[in-house]
Formats: C-alpha cells, sequence, structure tokens
C-alpha cells in the first residue's frame, strides 16, 4: 500500500511538472511554438518541461489524450472531438480556431471525368476517418443526392492518400491544409470541390479534463500564445513559410503560403454556443451509420478564460 501511494505521489509531481503535447503536420501554430521554443520557454520559467509527441492524424490523438499519454491536443478537425465523445472520451475544449471551409477540398486528376458532385457516384474515393475532410465528403454526397453507399470509401491516411490518387488506385482524394496545397503544386490535380458552403471547418484544441481542471493556469498560458501565433502568422506570411517549409516535408514557401492563406488561425475561446455545427456533425454521421451512438455536442467540457 505505501509502495502504491508513493508511486501515486510521484506521478501527480511528474504531471505538476511536465506537458506532454501531441500534434499534427497541420497543427501549424503549435508547430511554429515548437520551432520557436516560445512555449517551452514561458513554461520553463513556472519549472514546467514540454515533450512533443507527433500524431498522422486527429483521432488516434484524441485517442491518446483520453487514456492519459498526452495532456493537450493541438488542433484536431471539428469531426474528431465527436468520434472521441462517442466513445466515451473525458476531454475539454479549451480554444477553436474559427471556420476555414477552403481549408479542405475534394481532388480529382487535372484530366479525370469527374467535374461535379455527382459524378463521384460509384467511384473509389479516398478519405482520412473522422477527419473533417471525412464531414466534407459526407456534406458533398448528401448536396449531390448521394450517400456512402453509393461511392466505394478507402480510408486511408493523407500520405496514403495522396500515393493512392497518384497511382490511379482511387478517383478522388478528400484532404485537408497543407496537403491540399502540396497536392495542387506538385501533382496535377484539380479541386472538385472545396469546403465552401459545405462545411465550416473549424479547428478545436483539447486537453485531458483531469489535466485541465488542475491546471487551468497552463491552459491559460498556451491560449494565449496560439492566440498571439495565430496574429503573427497573417501578418508575416513568408516567414511564417521559411519556418514551416522544413517541417511539413521540406514544401516551398510558395506553397506553405498558399495552405495558410486558406487558414484563419483565429484562436478563440470555445462556448456551447458555438458548437452548433458539431451537433450537425454528430447526426449526419450518426445517421450514416459512421457513428456508433446518437451525440449530444453540447453535453462537453469547456474551459474558458477568466478575466483578469
Amino acid at each position: 500500500m505505501l509502495a502504491l501511494g508513493l508511486l501515486g505521489l510521484a506521478c501527480a509531481a511528474q504531471a505538476d511538472t511536465s506537458l506532454r503535447i501531441g500534434y499534427q503536420k497541420s497543427s501549424t501554430l503549435l508547430v511554429l511554438l515548437k520551432e520557436q521554443g516560445t512555449l517551452e520557454r514561458d513554461l520553463a520559467a513556472r519549472g514546467i518541461t514540454v515533450s512533443w509527441h507527433e500524431f498522422s492524424s486527429g483521432l488516434p490523438l484524441l485517442e491518446s489524450l483520453n487514456v492519459g499519454n498526452v495532456d493537450l491536443s493541438a488542433d484536431v478537425a471539428d469531426t474528431v472531438p465527436v468520434f472521441a465523445q462517442a466513445a466515451g472520451a473525458k476531454l475539454t475544449y479549451f480554444a477553436r480556431e474559427t471556420p476555414s471551409p477552403q481549408a479542405q477540398a475534394i481532388l480529382v486528376p487535372e484530366g479525370s471525368p469527374l467535374q461535379s458532385l455527382a459524378d463521384l457516384k460509384g467511384k473509389r474515393v479516398a478519405v482520412t476517418k473522422a477527419a473533417g475532410s471525412h464531414y466534407l465528403l459526407i456534406a458533398a454526397l448528401q448536396k449531390a443526392g448521394l450517400t456512402f453507399a453509393d461511392i466505394q470509401p478507402a480510408y486511408l491516411t493523407p500520405a496514403d492518400g495522396r500515393a493512392a490518387l497518384e497511382n490511379g488506385k482511387v478517383d478522388a482524394w478528400v484532404t485537408w491544409e497543407p496537403f491540399v496545397a502540396s497536392a495542387q503544386r506538385q501533382q496535377q490535380v484539380r479541386i472538385l470541390a472545396s469546403g465552401e458552403g459545405l462545411a465550416s471547418y473549424q479547428r478545436y484544441y483539447l486537453a485531458a479534463s483531469p489535466y485541465a481542471q488542475a491546471h487551468p493556469e497552463v491552459l491559460a498560458l498556451v491560449f494565449g500564445q496560439l492566440q498571439r501565433t495565430g496574429q503573427w502568422v497573417k501578418q508575416h506570411p513568408a516567414e511564417a513559410a521559411r519556418l514551416l517549409g522544413p517541417q511539413w516535408g521540406r514544401l516551398d514557401e510558395a506553397t506553405v503560403q498558399l495552405a495558410n492563406s486558406r487558414r484563419t488561425y483565429d484562436v478563440q475561446p470555445v462556448s456551447h454556443a458555438a458548437l452548433g455545427e458539431q451537433q450537425r456533425i454528430a447526426d449526419a454521421f450518426h445517421a450514416a451509420r459512421l457513428l456508433p451512438t446518437a451525440v449530444d455536442a453540447s453535453a462537453v467540457a469547456l474551459w474558458t478564460p477568466t478575466s483578469p
């Protein structure tokens, strides 16, 4: 019993002196903070060390957050928390980026005969499961009077989706930035449809609920850093592109600037009133039988900045 008690105290002490951050290559603002060391310097002044853990997409990132392998999640697409919520994850929303509908798209080869969303019927479509692009595909099919049963979905990571489109193994690929801009500039592809008029595409930052409850001051610090970095990206697009290019698989600066021009990087608090599209996403996935249970998108924990 004594040994277990000492182990618990050791774990608590470690949680008080460390912050484990999960991120993706598309997590622009935290990738910049990681590159510049700004967040680490501020947290070091409080006696907190930072470790960074990269994930291929949002769903495994939130799964890791839920089981306690990371404390804080960089931005994930709006669909991802819905899937995590359906699985019973105990997560806390603490920030969001305002809508960037042009930052995801359905891509087809330049010479493809596909000209409209209705042309997707019967076609092989690559998409990353539970990513924002997954909801874009559902919304696009619905607009064309189609359902998932009318296509042949291939659930692939962005890297595999890109290769499948390039090799002709799929007819279309649904993805997000910077993968859209990269494909446009490096492959012979065109945009069949972006999220404009179909899916708002908001990105959310989340924390493990136990960590959020124990360390609201850390979330406040991270929130402030995210807001300032988002503003900096928009004010210094060339410098941001120079820093991000090597982090995004050696992308040239013009490609990075194109990708960033399609994201707002406008970081704001999360309110229950702003979760309307989260509910539409949950309902759409449930209706398509891609979500095992109905989800009340408003039944989530929120952290919000406190007034000084």
